[in-house]
């Protein structure tokens, strides 16, 4: 290699070269402040983007969550209603032999309807709006809006 090959890599030669640093200049500490401002922008534009893909899986995903556990749940309760009537008409029986019929399916009706009644508040408990938020991407979003400040903080 000649010597003026050898001064043609030389990093000192290179204008982009900081010898503070011992390595190469990055050009974007010399743009102005409204070029940063416009990479800010673009970059909180890219973030929010990409915030809600987040939001779109996270609640398709628990969209095919739920749609797969209604189907179970569906099927459970068409055959347990079938045992339950099947119980009912047996505990109607039990206690028609000890009291008027038209009794025994009063007392057996007012029990099954208390117990539905119980089952199914706590159902209505398990659907509230706070149990189906997406707590990922509202966390997330908690940390890019910190993250945001502690930016423009600077």
């Amino acid at each position: 290699m000649s010597a003026a090959e050898d001064r043609s890599h030389d990093p000192r030669q290179d204008r982009s070269y900081d010898p503070r640093q011992d390595r190469p200049h990055d050009p974007r500490q010399d743009r102005p402040i409204a070029g940063l401002f416009a990479d800010l922008a673009r970059e909180t534009t890219n973030l929010a983007r990409t915030e809600i893909e987040l939001a779109k899986a996270e609640l398709t995903e628990k969209a095919g969550q739920a749609a797969g556990g209604v189907a179970f749940v569906a099927a459970g309760g068409l055959v347990a209603f079938a045992g339950v009537l099947v119980l009912l008409a047996a505990a109607v029986l039990a206690l028609a032999t000890v009291m008027a019929p038209w009794l025994a399916a009063v007392i057996v009706g007012v029990v099954v309807l208390a117990i539905g009644g119980v089952i199914a508040l706590m159902g209505k408990n398990r659907l509230k709006p706070e149990n189906l938020q997406p707590r990922r991407t509202m966390e997330t979003l908690r940390d890019d809006k910190r993250w945001a400040r502690s930016q423009l903080a600077r």
